[in-house]
């Protein structure tokens, strides 16, 4: 699977972003994809995920509860992340994934070239 992320950028605190991640190749459908976002020096943490059947899952607690919303359109292959009420501890570079639902992530999925998120 292929991704690109777009979206990203340099917002002030209080600002919102919407992240895209438009996939390519087989059998979209079939893989678990989601979020995750890296500082440098700093292992890649996720954000939020959706199963193949439409689950999905918010991670980060209390940090990002109720800020971040993941939706997808199925028949464009993209994914997306709107982002609320951004933070100076938001900036990160956000990834795009897909791994075979079930696999771990951190060694199974195909990820994107990242796009930057600046808050300040």
């Amino acid at each position: 699977v292929q991704l690109v992320e777009s979206g990203g950028g340099s917002v002030q605190t209080g600002g919102s972003l919407k992240l895209s991640c438009r996939a390519s190749g087989p059998a979209y459908s079939e893989y678990c994809m989601g979020w995750f976002r890296q500082d440098p020096g700093k292992e890649r943490e996720p954000v939020a995920t959706i199963a193949s059947g439409g689950l999905i899952t918010y991670y980060g607690g209390d940090s990002m509860k109720g800020r971040f919303t993941l939706s997808q359109d199925t028949a464009k292959k993209e994914l997306y992340l709107q982002m609320e009420s951004l933070k100076p501890e938001d900036t990160a570079m956000y990834y795009c994934g897909s791994w075979r639902c079930g696999m771990n992530p951190y060694s199974d999925a195909d990820w994107g070239q990242g796009t930057q998120v600046t808050v300040s």
